[in-house]
């Protein structure tokens, strides 16, 4: 069986499987990003009602974009290989704003298989698949992935392959990763846009993979 973890964060062995989004006290973390915020407003960086849009705007991202992305790199050699080394820029092409932390693309093949986590908080590409889930978030997924990613992804209905290489990254407030499905069989015919409808939020974390409209 192989499996790897690429990640920076240590991490604990006593985890409930119950998510842990609204029982934890406010960090040191949280304190110092609202007192920032307050900081900009009260010195006219931005306004309030700016922040607020900003957030909202960043609330109501969905994955689209993300699927865009991977549709253009099904359909193109050269645009994935950019977009593995570098989604920021890859995104910019397409008139996307992938935001200012870097991302990077990680593919999978018929050997290896993705999935990401953060083993510390949620960090993710909201700009380009919408807000975390719920699960993304929990004590559980972001412990258990890392100790055995077989077992979660088969929770997700994933079963991969002993002879699949499971691939686990860990995303920090410095990088992202963002997974590029491998493209179903049947779609040769299929048109980007049409090929777009078949990338889900779940596909380009990683728990699930991209399926063909008769699937």
């Amino acid at each position: 069986m192989n499996e790897h973890h690429h990640h920076d964060h240590e991490h604990g062995h006593h985890h409930p499987k119950q998510p842990d989004l609204e029982d934890q006290p406010i960090t040191y973390y949280k304190v110092m990003t609202e007192a920032l915020a307050d900081l900009l407003v009260e010195k006219g960086i931005f306004s309030a009602d700016e922040l607020r849009a900003q957030m909202e705007q960043q609330d109501t991202r969905a994955p689209i974009f993300g699927a865009k992305l991977i549709a253009r790199a099904w359909k193109d050699e050269a645009f994935k290989a950019r977009l593995i080394a570098d989604v920021n820029g890859a995104a910019a092409e397409m008139d996307i704003d992938a935001g200012d932390i870097p991302i990077r693309g990680v593919e999978n093949t018929d050997d290896v298989h993705n999935v990401v986590v953060c083993t510390l908080c949620s960090c993710y590409p909201r700009s380009l698949i919408g807000l975390p889930p719920d699960w993304y978030k929990s004590r559980a997924y972001r412990s258990r992935t890392v100790r055995e990613p077989r077992k979660v992804l088969a929770e997700f209905g994933t079963d991969m392959p002993d002879d699949i290489d499971v691939r686990v990254h860990d995303s920090t407030a410095d990088l992202r990763f963002l997974v590029i499905p491998k493209r179903p069989e049947g779609t040769d015919d299929m048109s980007e846009e049409e090929l777009a409808t078949l990338v889900t939020r779940d596909s380009m974390i990683g728990v699930s993979v991209a399926k063909s409209p008769d699937a």
